[in-house]
């Protein structure tokens, strides 16, 4: 059974409530019409009604009439919202007319509902860039106790199964932070270990990089790894973490063995922490392409309930695999 296969069947019969704020696009609305065949999730789709009914039937979808449907410019709870982004954002200048506009865009109102209770997590951006999914989410939902910083991971399966768990690791920071602090490489090193408990399923051995491996070379730039290596064994005390290492100690055991005799994550990592956005991205994609390797994600990680930006390319298997994962970050949050 492959990774993706595991993922949806942990999700099942969970009944997370996922909030999909396209209700009315086409992949989406076909996306939730499998997610709710497989009990995958319980669904909520933001649109027109008339259009999401009209959709629904031409595009004869069996079991979309089990989704909760609200259509965010018309429905009974509209003054509540609007209320209620009011006082969380009028420190902000935000004023009630305006509240009553942007509760409105289904973006606003998706993190609105799960900030209210009413919705576990949010799948978008079919139709939407990242900034437009992202923008909502940290004004409203914020980021997890603790955490400052937001990051994307990648689940990386690799046909050498040597490397990592079977042949499954977890890249991170891929998709946000250009040049993280000490603080935020922490957060991000502790946010990847729980994206490699809860949605890859494999226990976290975590590998902070960088250019330098225990000392070898001297620079600031090994010197803010070796501080958040620090950092993020304070923040989990339990973590098996290693920092500085080269990527080639992190993976590769009789390496590891030479360059950082002793250490119980050289040679054997299945979480790499990279020390900024440019490497962290270029090296999902170096081994996407060259090592043939399938890459699950951005897995969005640190918020506070998870949220998680599709490509504006994704296919319809994109959107109940993204679902999926979301509602296994759920079940993990709430643990």
């Amino acid at each position: 059974m492959n990774l993706i296969q595991t993922i949806r069947n942990k999700a099942k019969g969970s009944h997370r409530r996922i909030v999909l704020p396209e209700g009315t696009e086409e992949r989406t609305m076909r996306a939730a019409d499998i997610i709710l065949e497989e009990e995958l999730a319980d669904i909520i789709l933001l649109g027109n009604l008339a259009e999401m009914q009209e959709n629904a039937k031409h595009w004869n979808l069996k079991h979309i009439h089990k989704a909760i449907f609200i259509n965010p410019v018309d429905h009974p709870r509209k003054q509540y919202f609007a209320d209620m982004l009011f006082e969380m954002r009028k420190s902000k200048g935000l004023t009630a007319e305006q509240a009553l506009k942007i509760v409105e865009d289904p973006l606003y109102l998706a993190v609105l509902l799960i900030k209210n209770g009413d919705a576990d997590g949010e799948v978008a951006g079919a139709n939407n860039s990242t900034g437009d999914v992202l923008r909502p989410a940290f004004q409203i939902v914020k980021t997890q106790p603790g955490f400052s910083a937001v990051s994307g991971a990648f689940i990386m399966i690799v046909p050498d199964k040597q490397y990592g768990d079977d042949g499954v690791l977890v890249f991170a920071d891929c998709a946000v932070n250009p040049d993280p602090t000490v603080k935020e490489l922490a957060e991000i090193a502790v946010a990847s270990a729980q994206t490699a408990r809860n949605i890859a399923g494999i226990q976290p051995r975590v590998a902070m990089l960088s250019f330098s491996t225990k000392g070898s070379a001297k620079h600031e730039k090994a010197d803010k790894v070796i501080a958040a290596t620090a950092l993020a064994k304070e923040m989990d005390p339990t973590l098996l973490i290693e920092g500085e290492l080269q990527a080639d100690a992190a993976i590769i055991e009789a390496i590891g063995k030479k360059k950082a005799p002793g250490s119980l994550i050289a040679g054997k990592a299945n979480v790499l922490v990279f020390p900024s956005l440019e490497s962290g991205n270029i090296a999902y994609k170096l081994v996407q392409r060259l090592a043939n390797a399938e890459a699950i994600g951005p897995v969005l990680q640190g918020m506070a309930a998870p949220i998680n930006d599709l490509s504006r390319g994704c296919s319809v298997e994109d959107i109940v695999n993204l679902v999926a994962i979301t509602v296994n970050q759920v079940n993990g949050l709430q643990k």
